[in-house]
């Protein structure tokens, strides 16, 4: 998979847009305010479920990795809140070795 980079609508918030990086690996979701931000990197084999809440003209990710909490991301075209999510489900893994099946 190309590495791929998203970014939230400039019209809503053109100074400080959340972007969402792809890699072989995993997803780096980058939440930036005025003043410093925050940089999570999930593997894809972590993630076990990606939910939109659709606005009237906005889209907001909610990805849920294993052990840690939600990792919420605004502003996205509703277009590429479909592509991310699709790229996510694309690249966890279905079967994953686990202790507790």
């Amino acid at each position: 998979m190309p590495n791929e980079k998203f970014r939230s609508s400039s019209f809503k918030d053109p100074l400080t847009p959340d972007e969402v990086v792809f890699n072989d690996k995993g997803v780096t979701f980058r939440s930036r305010k005025l003043i410093g931000g925050t940089d999570n990197f999930v593997f894809f084999s972590d993630i076990s479920g990606v939910e939109i809440d659709n606005g009237l003209f906005f889209a907001t990710i909610r990805v849920i990795p294993r052990a840690r909490p939600e990792i919420v991301i605004r502003n996205f075209s509703k277009g590429d809140a479909r592509r991310i999510k699709e790229l996510i489900l694309e690249n966890v893994p279905n079967h994953r070795p686990d202790a507790f099946r």
